[in-house]
């Protein structure tokens, strides 16, 4: 099973209809949950310490939303870099040796909190690129469904 917690919602029609494609194609190979939660307002006038408290709120929901045997995928700018193969090799050996579970973070505007960023068992860097949250959504899914497609030698990949 595969699921995102993402902070925030999409608003945007043909993103919207981008996701539901994404969960359509991947439906044959794993189940798929996307869980949002909401994001804190966060105006450009905020203190550092303000900015640090919306982060905890933003992390607390995404925390309560984590099982203690879901597998946790942090997509964060620190994180490591993976080709799409090696991407899918490590999906398969999280799904084959450690679990079944796999849930990817996607943070709000102002970043992860630390409490989120210690409950990750892996970091992923998915571009040096920046996008938006909305947009990161469509990418991930489209990688996940790229590994499957991978894995199981099917045509797609290229």
């Amino acid at each position: 099973m595969i699921k995102l917690v993402v902070v925030g919602k999409l608003k945007e029609k043909a993103l919207l209809m981008l996701t539901q494609e994404y969960i359509k194609r991947l439906a044959p190979y794993t189940k798929l949950e996307v869980v949002e939660v909401a994001d804190e307002q966060a105006p450009q006038t905020n203190s550092q310490a303000q900015n640090e408290q919306v982060k905890e709120k933003e992390g607390d929901r995404i925390l309560a939303k984590i099982r203690e045997k879901e597998y946790v995928i942090l997509l964060d700018l620190k994180g490591e870099m993976l080709s799409s193969e090696q991407f899918a090799e490590t999906l398969e050996k999280i799904q084959l040796y450690q679990s079944s579970e796999i849930t990817f973070v996607i943070g709000g505007s102002l970043g992860i909190s630390k409490a989120v960023i210690q409950r990750a068992n892996m970091r992923w860097k998915l571009s040096d690129l920046t996008f938006t949250h909305q947009m990161v959504r469509i990418l991930l899914l489209e990688q996940v469904y790229r590994s499957y497609k991978i894995r199981h030698h099917e045509p797609y990949h290229k």
